[in-house]
C-alpha cells in the first residue's frame, strides 16, 4: 500500500477544519496547525457568538410584547452577564465539538504559528517556544481575515471598538456610532436597537446593505428606524475625539458636518485577509491586493499550495470558506472539483432576517435579462401573522424568456432556513413552475415561497383580486 499523502491544513476555522476532514475523509495524512483558537473567527468572535446575542435580543423583543400575543411578562429586563455566559458556553461546546471531530478522523492537531520554509516544509513556532517541521505534500491556507479600522483620527481612543469587542463588553452601553452599514453592522444595529440602546450608523455608500435586493432593504431600513435607529448614507466619519466620559464623532453627510456623541463608537468597516508572517510571497505566491490569488480548483499559483476561505475568497462567509475546503482536499486528492459560487446563500441575522441566493433585479436587468418579479408579503402569511411578525416578504427574479428563477430573496421570520430552497432551486435551475407544483406546508411561512412563485404568473392564492 501507497505512504498516504501528507496534508497540512494552516487554519481550523470553518474553512481549515472541514477541508482536513474531508482530506482525511479520502486517506490523507493531516496535521492542521492552529495559533488561536480551534473554529476560528466563526466559532469564536463571529458568527456563532453573534447570533447567541441575536436569539437572547429576539426572545426578549417577543416578551416586551407578551400582551399582544397573550403572556403576561413583566419587567422583562436583559441580564448582560448573564448572556456573556451564555455566549462563552456556546462557543465552548462548539469549538469541543470541533476538536472531537478532528481527533476522531485521526487528524492531528499542532498548536502554534506557522510558515513556510519550502514550499513542502511548514515551520511552526509552537506556544511554548519550541519548533517543529512539518513535511507536506500539500498546504491548503486557511488563515482567515480580521476587522479593518481604518486611519481615521481618534479610532485609537478607548471606546472605539470593532465587532471583536463589541461580543466582550463589560455592559450594555447607553448609546453607539456604528460605522459600516454593512452585514455585521446592521446585525449589531438590531442588537443593540432591540436592547434600548440608542443607536446611529453612518454608512459612506448611498445605502446600507448595499449588496442585497433595495425592495428588500427598504424593509429593514424602516423596521429599524421604527426602533429608534438613525442613518446617516452618503455620509462618513473623519475624526472622533473624547468628550467628557463620551466619544464625539464627527461626521460629514450630504447636509454638512455634524457631530454625534456616543458612548461607544463601533467600527464595522469590513476585514481583511491574515497572511502576514507566513512567507508566501517568498515562494511566488501570486495576490489579488491582499487576497491570495486562487484558481477554481482553490489552488494558488504555486503548484501543490492551496487555499480558501476568508484570505482567499471574494467571498468572506463561513459557508464558502468550508465548500472551497472541500474542493481543495477533493483536488489536492486527485478528484477533479470546480468551486461554483451560483447557489452561495446570502444571510443576515437582524430582526426581520434577510437571506438571498442568485442575482438581484438590478443585477438581472443588467445582465440583459427580460426579467419577471413575483412578491408575496408576509403580511398575508398565516404563520407570519401567528409569529406577529409581517414586516417582509418573498421576492422572485425570474428570467421572462425561460421562467428561469434567477434569484431568490426573503426577508422574515427564519429567512435564513428557508433560503435553502432558493439555493436548490438555482443549483437545478428550476423555473417557476417547479415551484408552484411543489406542496409547501401549511400554516408555514415556506408557504409564502409558494405564494411569491404563484405571484410571478398573476395567480397568488393568497392576495386580493386587482381590479
Amino acid at each position: 500500500m501507497e505512504n498516504p499523502k501528507k496534508i497540512t491544513v494552516i487554519g481550523a476555522g470553518p474553512g481549515g477544519y472541514v477541508a482536513a476532514i474531508r482530506a482525511a475523509q479520502l486517506g490523507a495524512e493531516v496535521t492542521v496547525v492552529e495559533k488561536n483558537a480551534l473554529g476560528g473567527v466563526c466559532l469564536n468572535v463571529g458568527c456563532i457568538p453573534t447570533k447567541v446575542l441575536l436569539h437572547t435580543a429576539e426572545a426578549f423583543s417577543i416578551a416586551k410584547e407578551g400582551a399582544l400575543i397573550g403572556l403576561k411578562a413583566d419587567n422583562v429586563a436583559v441580564d448582560w452577564n448573564g448572556l456573556m455566559e451564555r455566549k462563552k458556553a456556546v462557543v465552548d461546546t462548539l469549538v469541543g465539538g470541533v476538536a472531537t471531530l478532528l481527533r476522531t478522523n485521526g487528524i492531528r492537531i499542532v498548536e502554534g504559528e506557522a510558515s513556510f520554509a519550502t514550499p513542502r516544509e511548514i515551520s511552526v513556532k509552537k506556544k511554548d517556544g519550541s519548533k517543529e517541521s512539518i513535511p507536506s505534500d500539500a498546504v491548503i491556507v486557511a488563515t482567515g481575515s480580521e476587522p479593518v479600522l481604518p486611519p481615521v483620527p481618534g479610532f485609537e481612543l478607548d471606546g472605539v471598538i470593532t465587532s471583536n469587542e463589541a461580543l466582550s463588553l463589560e455592559r450594555l452601553p447607553d448609546s453607539v456610532v456604528l460605522v459600516g452599514g454593512g452585514v455585521i453592522g446592521m446585525e449589531f444595529a438590531s442588537i443593540f436597537a432591540t436592547f434600548g440602546v440608542k443607536v446611529t450608523v453612518v454608512e459612506m455608500l448611498p445605502e446600507i446593505l448595499p449588496m442585497l435586493d433595495e425592495e428588500i432593504v427598504a424593509v429593514l431600513k424602516g423596521v429599524l428606524e421604527r426602533r429608534g435607529v438613525l442613518f446617516h448614507t452618503g455620509s462618513k466619519v473623519v475624526g472622533v475625539e473624547k468628550k467628557g466620559s463620551k466619544l464625539a464623532a464627527r461626521v460629514e453627510t450630504p447636509k454638512g458636518s455634524l457631530v454625534l456623541d456616543a458612548e461607544k463608537v463601533l467600527v464595522c468597516v469590513g476585514r481583511r485577509p491574515v497572511t502576514r508572517g507566513l512567507g508566501l510571497e517568498h515562494l511566488g505566491v501570486a495576490f489579488e491586493r491582499s487576497r491570495v490569488k486562487v484558481n477554481s480548483r482553490m489552488e494558488t499559483s504555486v503548484k501543490g499550495i492551496y487555499s480558501i476561505g476568508d484570505c482567499a475568497s471574494h467571498i468572506m462567509l463561513a459557508h464558502v470558506a468550508s465548500r472551497e475546503g472541500e474542493v481543495a482536499a477533493e483536488n489536492i486528492m486527485g478528484h477533479a472539483v470546480n468551486m461554483d459560487y451560483k447557489t452561495v446563500p446570502s444571510a443576515v441575522y437582524t430582526a426581520p432576517e434577510i437571506a438571498s441566493a442568485g442575482l438581484t433585479e438590478r443585477e438581472a436587468r443588467g445582465r440583459g435579462h427580460d426579467v419577471k418579479i413575483g412578491k408575496f408579503p408576509l403580511m398575508a402569511n398565516g404563520k407570519s401573522i401567528i409569529l406577529n411578525d409581517m414586516d417582509g416578504m418573498v421576492k422572485y427574479v425570474v428570467d421572462a424568456k425561460y421562467d428561469e428563477i434567477l434569484g431568490v430573496h426573503i426577508i422574515g421570520p427564519r429567512a435564513t432556513d428557508l433560503i435553502a430552497q432558493g439555493g436548490l432551486a438555482l443549483r437545478l435551475e428550476a423555473t417557476v413552475d417547479e415551484i408552484l407544483t411543489t406542496i409547501h406546508a401549511h400554516p408555514t411561512v415556506g408557504e409564502a415561497l409558494l405564494e411569491a412563485a404563484m405571484a410571478v404568473q398573476g395567480r397568488a392564492i393568497s392576495l386580493p383580486k386587482k381590479a
